[in-house]
């Protein structure tokens, strides 16, 4: 009995010691912050643009979480460039992002999917932001996993111009930032700025953005493959051929991988880079230079898998190595973990 107290004070100690630790909060500000300072050279205006994508993130964020209680879900009534129908959230998210980056005074020039061509912004300032503003927008209605994917360039143009063509039309080896946020059970923003990867989750408590997910790396192997498999009919040979393969029973090698496909890039590619696994869009006998925007999902979602150690390809080539010759040129799209992409590309070579 003598040893209670003793036990008792130790568990105290240690408990008390648990939630120091548990209580060492990092924000996104402060982590960005401290890693611009590390920087040779580095000024506050990169940390200062992810403040305006936060805050734009938050009032999206704010908007989707209560698109069921006012008329913000359904139809916009138009069509974009992309000759998609737009949604209600989709005009809103791009109006939030563009006036939070207006605002803030350190981007010149947005490029964006709901945009056709340049939205000018301030010409004294020397960063380039190319935006899907709401990834995944046919998952509105039905309240699935949405997202917004960003990339960060350095204007090639004077400052005090206004930005030009080739300014936006950069290649995705150019970026010197990329990053997306996730609207799921919870908020997260996930980014690189070329020194791996980390990912924040929303505290609604303190309304700012807290490093959750630090040091992201996905694993070299998974067991998940995404795939529009309603288009099954038109994949290539050799495509067809990796989809028989995942399906095929290989206890040695976990095989057959799990089938996940949610129709939202930022949701599916999410999942298969915390897990492990392989993200395809290819090209098809419709869309035979694929479906998703090499400026605003490919080349962000790129440099992040890169980053974590995956693989970012169009079947022949580097994804961020594609020279871009059109605001909204399409490309196909193989990412994911880099075993998983090896045994792909043979597939693809071999037919």
């Amino acid at each position: 009995m003598h040893l209670l107290p003793y036990i008792r004070a130790k568990l105290g100690h240690l408990r008390i010691n648990s939630d120091r630790e548990m209580n060492k909060v990092i924000t996104l500000s402060q982590f960005i912050a401290e890693e611009q300072s590390k920087a040779m050279g580095a000024k506050g205006d990169l940390s200062r643009l992810f403040g305006d994508i936060k805050l734009a993130a938050k009032i999206v964020n704010r908007d989707i979480r209560k698109a069921g209680l006012v008329d913000i879900l359904g139809e916009h009534g138009t069509v974009n460039v992309q000759g998609e129908d737009v949604k209600k959230l989709d005009v809103i998210a791009n109006e939030v992002f563009i006036d939070a980056l207006t605002a803030g005074m350190d981007c010149c020039a947005v490029i964006s999917e709901e945009e056709e061509i340049i939205r000018q912004v301030n010409n004294d300032a020397k960063y380039i932001v190319a935006m899907d503003p709401l990834d995944g927008s046919s998952n509105i209605d039905v309240n699935a996993a949405i997202g917004t994917i960003f990339s960060i360039y350095r204007r090639v143009t004077p400052i005090g111009t206004p930005a030009k063509l080739e300014d936006c039309l950069q290649k995705g080896t150019e970026q010197i930032a990329a990053g997306y946020v996730i609207y799921g059970s919870s908020t997260m923003l996930v980014y690189t700025t070329g020194n791996g990867v980390n990912g924040f989750t929303l505290d609604a408590s303190i309304g700012d953005f807290c490093l959750s997910h630090p040091d992201i790396k996905t694993p070299e192997r998974g067991t998940i493959y995404s795939i529009n498999e309603g288009n099954a009919s038109k994949f290539s040979p050799g495509l067809e051929k990796y989809i028989a393969y995942c399906k095929d029973v290989n206890k040695e090698e976990n095989r057959p991988y799990k089938a996940r496909y949610i129709g939202s890039m930022v949701g599916d590619f999410h999942r298969n880079m915390l897990k492990g696994g392989i993200f395809i869009y290819p090209a098809t006998q419709d869309a035979p230079k694929g479906k998703l925007r090499l400026m605003y999902e490919c080349n962000p979602i790129a440099f992040i898998t890169e980053q974590a150690g995956g693989i970012a390809t169009t079947g022949t080539q580097r994804i961020m190595e594609v020279e871009p010759t059109e605001l909204h040129q399409r490309i196909p799209v193989y990412i994911g973990s880099k075993e998983m992409i090896g045994v792909l590309m043979d597939f693809l070579r071999e037919n």
